[in-house]
């Protein structure tokens, strides 16, 4: 069969504007990286001069909204038919949701994040380096990775699983907006939509896989002095990019599944070990103070904008990491509705917001506190890595402090390894369904073709501005979905109440979970 004929589940309004939109970026960089540089940073500037406080503001209502529906009477409708069993037990469909997190992000920051707040504290809230620094620097890395980006999961995926289950629709982001858009959602402005939706998917794609290269470009020069540099990170993508289409063109995708559940054992093996020979007592501590100040200042941090604040470090940090979550958000979103058929929404909002939280503030203290801990009464030094060589450095100079360091480092570059091919593997099938009108099995060279779109665009944003560029980016990329989820709430809403107001009797009861563990399509 050839490869024109595998193409033909495609939706062309979609998927050929998209190719387009990104091969066109893609060239451009490759042919003048400084000329698109220029035109990017320009576009950043005036996206956080006029609308920074749009992802703020949005942000924290996409958490309240959440919120509001778990404990609201919307909270017992079903995704899927009032009977309908959850298609997962719990216990797999947790284990699943994993599987799709902020792997490489979290292996990437968890030591980074909270000490370059310890060395910079944000707004200037306490003095550099102090036990306060330390304390906030905590908190905001709880602030930037547990409920605020699990909520934005879980609107994107509420949405597209309630009216894909419950409504029958395709599973495709412009199936959501039925009640606002009737039929024109098969028309131009639907197309558009699952465009946005991939577009956004690609870049914050390619922004995981630019970090990851990074870091695996410093754990080998840390542990072999390969040398670091753009060339080895755009080498390192390109090999685990051919690992990636031979997984996907081989149908060995129960293998990635597999490595991706291992990759989960060996993460906790690794928090065990930093946690057994780190400072124990200090890490529980730090767990009980900085949870408690997060949950106390929730609510200032997340309307906290430019105004009356540092707006250079609101936009390297907190409005990066909106618009990450939200780019993200059409993947995850798709991923986590495809395994929560049958679950009611106070169900799926808890699960979604709470249990990932969790592991967060665990993988954050311990990573973290581990390093703050070094750096108030031990080894130190971290700050000054990552100020005069990078994050990408943090992990390996953390490990550096403790035994085993050689077997530690290879385990941390095993994982980011790993996280890498199983997220490009994942995302670019999810965005072969979102450009192949919603089909559970897009065509495997369509999937391929995202895959080593995806790959290109990180090696261009490297190229063109290393760790700053791939920030950048992923803020473009985002703003206009941004307007896409703030649409979702409003379609979501107006379904919901047409829901209850149409139910003649209650919904039924959450019924007992089925004890059927199975696999997602094509995973």
């Amino acid at each position: 069969m050839s490869s024109t004929s595998r193409l033909r589940g495609i939706d062309p309004a979609v998927f050929w504007p998209a190719i387009a939109i990104t091969a066109a970026f893609i060239l451009w960089g490759a042919a003048a990286p400084d000329s698109l540089a220029t035109v990017t940073k320009a576009t950043l500037a005036a996206i956080i001069n006029g609308f920074g406080w749009g992802f703020v503001v949005s942000t924290a209502m996409f958490l309240a909204f959440a919120g509001f529906l778990a404990i609201s009477r919307f909270g017992k409708i079903r995704l899927g038919a009032d009977d309908e069993l959850p298609e997962f037990s719990t216990v797999s469909w947790v284990c699943m949701m994993f599987s799709v997190g902020m792997g490489i992000g979290l292996m990437f920051w968890g030591v980074a994040e909270p000490v370059f707040h310890f060395g910079a504290p944000p707004h200037g809230l306490a003095a550099p380096q102090s036990k306060e620094a330390a304390l906030i620097a905590m908190e905001y890395a709880y602030f930037h990775w547990a409920l605020h980006p699990w909520a934005i999961y879980a609107i994107v995926g509420l949405a597209i699983a309630y009216f894909t289950y419950r409504k029958g629709l395709p599973i495709l982001i412009s199936s959501a907006f039925t009640p606002l858009l009737g039929s024109a959602v098969n028309g131009p402005i639907g197309k558009t939509i699952d465009i946005l939706a991939l577009i956004a998917t690609l870049f914050g794609t390619a922004t995981s896989l630019g970090l990851g290269a990074q870091q695996i470009n410093s754990g080998l020069n840390f542990l072999w002095g390969t040398g670091e540099g753009t060339g080895i990170d755009l080498a390192i993508i390109a090999v685990l990019s051919v690992l990636f289409i031979l997984s996907a063109v081989s149908g060995v995708g129960k293998g990635v599944q597999f490595l991706s559940n291992t990759n989960m054992v060996v993460a906790a093996a690794l928090l065990l070990f930093l946690a057994v020979v780190g400072p124990t007592v200090f890490i529980l501590n730090t767990f009980t103070e900085a949870l408690g100040e997060y949950l106390t200042n929730l609510v200032a941090m997340s309307f906290r904008t430019a105004a009356f604040s540092d707006g250079k470090w609101l936009s390297s940090w907190t409005i990066f990491y909106w618009a990450w979550w939200i780019s993200w958000a059409p993947f995850v979103g798709v991923f986590i509705a495809r395994i929560s058929n049958g679950r009611t929404i106070r169900e799926f909002v808890i699960g979604v917001l709470f249990i990932p939280s969790g592991v967060t503030f665990l993988w954050f203290t311990i990573m973290g506190g581990t390093a703050l801990h070094s750096e108030l009464v031990g080894v130190g030094g971290l700050v000054e890595a990552v100020n005069t060589k990078g994050a990408a450095i943090s992990l390996f100079a953390l490990l550096e402090q403790y035994p085993a360091t050689a077997i530690t480092s290879f385990v941390a570059i095993f994982l980011v390894a790993i996280f890498f091919i199983s997220g490009a593997d994942a995302a670019s099938i999810v965005m072969g369904m979102l450009s192949s009108r919603g089909t559970l099995e897009p065509a495997r060279v369509t999937v391929v073709l995202w895959g080593i779109l995806a790959g290109a665009s990180a090696c261009v944003l490297l190229v063109m501005g290393g760790l700053e560029g791939l920030q950048t980016a992923s803020i473009i990329a985002a703003a206009p979905f941004l307007v896409v989820m703030v649409g979702l709430c409003i379609s979501l809403w107006m379904a919901l109440l047409d829901d209850l107001e149409g139910r003649a009797e209650p919904v039924a009861p959450l019924p007992e979970a089925s004890p059927l563990i199975a696999t997602v399509a094509a995973e």
